[in-house]
Order: structure tokens, then C-alpha cells, then sequence
């Protein structure tokens, strides 16, 4: 059937309109995509930074034998709705543990509590009009100031929104991570292996794949449901714990590395086992010694991103109990404990202004330490990469 030069002209163009179309609604939705995520970062970081800065106020403190019972006693009446309930609470101990400090002042630098701090930062407060001209008085002749909030970083939660933490929950999730690390690496690459190099290609096999992949889609509470019936209800792990919670991300994790594991064997060429066992290597030689080392650098790169993505996960570690009030930094597998994302989600919860900035805080901390581990993992896979 033959088309004149016209009609093929304008079928042409009709193509190449419909080509510039299709770039045009792909790259709208590429810059649409950029666009929401530079307004995420954008929000999180004008809500997170300020959290990085705790307000102190200057003050003379009397060390007094009623300041052992009272700590309200150590400092002036009219400085008292100014400052935390934490300096208060730490005179009477301070004078247990140093009786020979009674009887002496001395000027020290003390946590203001959170509507001075969100007050001085310019965000919603709850000072009283003389209240505010007191602080300002204050400001004015240098005895406040906003510092480096060590605070956030070196303590525990807290119901006192100055004084809350995070160090408790990146303890906690460290240690979770370690314990998912133990089960879910060596369990997944030695199952991969397996199936990747010795299981026979069978209809047993097939199934086993068809459910390791459905098992990497499957929704993460469904995991802490699993983990609630199994290690908790069952076998009687303590619930909150850094065990049962990185038992429980050991199984969503397994899946993402047996699948990174095989992609990594499998990129391994035929030749390289061809030649070990053509001088008489066994199979398992082969693998050990030739085809593992080989796809490590790619085993490595998934199971660093497999747990990153596990570390941010929080939906299965609140069916487990991990969303305790865990105010000490956790020293066992077994104590109650929390971890960042749970922490966030806490936060979250709390209706006071303070902790509106520690919750975008944590996100930071967390989106960072997510960054880098991933970032971690490209590079490894960059520099370890072998192209055949």
C-alpha cells in the first residue's frame, strides 16, 4: 500500500510532536519530583536546625543547706518560671554527692527551659508579658545566650522538652542493627549461595524464589506481627528490646540481601568456574575460593542498603514494643529500648512547640546517617566493581 510524500511528511511529524510531548511530560515530572523534594529539605531544615541550639541563662547559684531539700532554694524567686526544671532538680543531688559545696555560690550558665528557648528562636511561646521583659533585660546585659544544644545529643527522652535526647534511641538503634546484621547476613548469603550454586532447578526451588521475592514486597508490619506471634509470644523474647527488634528486622531484611546476594553470584562470569574446576577444585572450592570473593563487593553494597533501609523502618518495631520511654542509655540486648525512628514518632506525638524542632532534629540525624550509609555503599560498589 503506498502513502504519498505529503502523507509520510505528516505522519513524521505528527511522531515527533508527540516525542517532544512525551520529553516535555517527563521532564515536568522529573522537576516536579526535584521540586517536592527540595521543599522537603527545605522545611525540614528551617524546623531541624534550630534544634541544634539550646537557650542558658546566666545566674548565681546559692548553695544552701535548704537547697539540699529544696533545689528551688539555690536560685533567685523571680528566675524560677525561666529556667528548667532540670537545673532545679540536679542542686539536691549535686549537694548529696558534695556536702562541702554548702554554704557557697557561684555564677554558672543553666538550662532555660523551652518558651525562653522558643522564644528567643522567635516561634510560638508561653511567657507572660513581664516575664519576656525580664529575659530581655537579661539578654541584654549578656547573661543569655543560644548554644550548641549538647543536650539533644548527649541525653536520653525526656517529658521536659529541654532536656529530651536522642542519644538513648541511637544507642538502641545501634544495637538493633547489630543484632540484625548477625542473623540476617550470614542466614541470607549462605541461602543464596545455596540456591544460586547448588540447589538442583526443580519445582521445590521455584516456589522458594517465588516467596523470597513476594517476601521483599510484602508490607513491614506485617514482619512485626510476625515477630510479636514468634519471638515474643512463643518463644518469650523480652518484648522492647534490642533483640526481639533486630530479630524482627532480620526478617524483612533477608529477603532484599538472598536477592542481592544472587544478583551479585550471578554477575560472576561461568569461566571463572569453569577454570576451578577444571583444575579439580571442588564445587564448594570454587564458590569459597573463587565466586564468593569475587561478588563480595556487590553482597556488601546490597546488605549496607538492605540495612538502611531497616534502620529507618518503624511500623514492625512498634508492634514489638520499641516505642518505650526509655529516658537511660540502654547497656544490654535485652533492656527496654527504643530507636530513632520510633523516637521521632514519639516526638511527633507531644503537643508542645519544643518538640515540634526535635522531631525535624531527628529526621535530620536520621536522614544523614541514611545518606551516608548509602553513599557508603556506592562507593564501595565503585571502587570494588570488576567489569568482565
Amino acid at each position: 500500500m503506498s502513502h504519498s510524500f505529503d502523507e509520510i511528511s505528516q505522519q513524521l511529524k505528527r511522531r515527533h510532536r508527540k516525542s517532544t510531548r512525551l520529553k516535555w511530560i517527563t521532564m515536568g515530572s522529573l522537576g516536579l519530583a526535584g521540586l517536592f523534594l527540595v521543599l522537603f529539605f527545605a522545611d525540614m531544615l528551617s524546623k531541624g536546625l534550630p534544634a541544634f541550639q539550646q537557650a542558658y541563662i546566666q545566674t548565681e547559684i546559692s548553695y544552701t543547706q535548704e537547697a539540699e531539700t529544696d533545689g528551688r532554694r539555690a536560685f533567685d524567686e523571680e528566675l524560677l518560671p525561666l529556667i528548667s526544671r532540670t537545673a532545679v532538680r540536679t542542686i539536691p543531688l549535686e549537694l548529696r554527692n558534695n556536702p562541702d559545696m554548702i554554704g557557697t555560690s557561684k555564677a554558672e550558665w543553666v538550662l532555660a527551659n523551652s518558651d525562653v528557648d522558643q522564644y528567643l528562636k522567635g516561634h510560638r511561646h508561653r511567657l507572660s508579658d513581664e516575664e519576656q521583659e525580664a529575659l530581655d533585660a537579661r539578654v541584654e546585659s549578656g547573661q543569655v545566650d543560644l548554644r550548641f544544644n549538647t543536650t539533644f545529643f548527649g541525653s536520653g527522652d525526656s517529658k521536659i522538652a529541654e532536656n529530651a535526647g536522642i542519644l538513648s534511641a541511637v544507642v538502641g538503634t545501634i544495637m538493633t542493627m547489630i543484632v540484625t546484621l548477625a542473623i540476617s547476613f550470614p542466614i541470607g548469603v549462605m541461602t543464596a549461595i545455596y540456591l544460586e550454586e547448588f540447589a538442583p532447578d526443580n519445582r521445590l526451588t521455584q516456589i522458594i524464589e517465588i516467596n523470597i521475592n513476594n517476601l521483599a514486597a510484602i508490607p513491614s508490619i506485617l514482619f512485626g506481627l510476625l515477630g510479636l506471634a514468634i519471638f515474643i509470644n512463643f518463644f518469650g523474647v523480652p518484648r522492647s528490646s534490642p533483640l526481639v527488634g533486630g530479630m524482627t528486622l532480620a526478617l524483612m531484611t533477608l529477603p532484599v540481601i538472598i536477592i542481592s546476594t544472587r544478583t551479585a553470584l550471578r554477575s560472576v562470569p561461568e569461566s571463572i568456574r569453569h577454570a576451578g574446576f577444571g583444575v579439580g577444585c571442588s564445587r564448594w572450592q570454587v564458590v569459597r575460593d573463587h565466586v564468593l570473593p569475587l561478588a563480595m563487593p556487590g553482597i556488601m553494597t546490597g546488605s549496607i542498603i538492605g540495612l538502611a533501609q531497616a534502620m529507618g523502618e518503624t511500623a514492625p518495631l512498634i508492634i514489638v514494643g520499641m516505642v518505650a520511654f526509655i529516658p537511660d542509655v540502654g547497656v544490654s540486648f535485652t533492656n527496654a529500648a527504643t530507636v530513632m525512628p520510633a523516637q521521632i514518632f514519639t516526638w511527633a506525638g507531644e503537643p508542645e512547640q519544643a518538640f515540634v524542632e526535635k522531631t525535624a532534629g531527628g529526621i535530620l540525624v536520621l536522614l544523614t546517617i541514611l545518606i551516608s550509609l548509602n553513599a557508603f555503599a556506592v562507593v564501595m560498589r565503585k571502587k570494588f566493581e570488576r567489569r568482565w
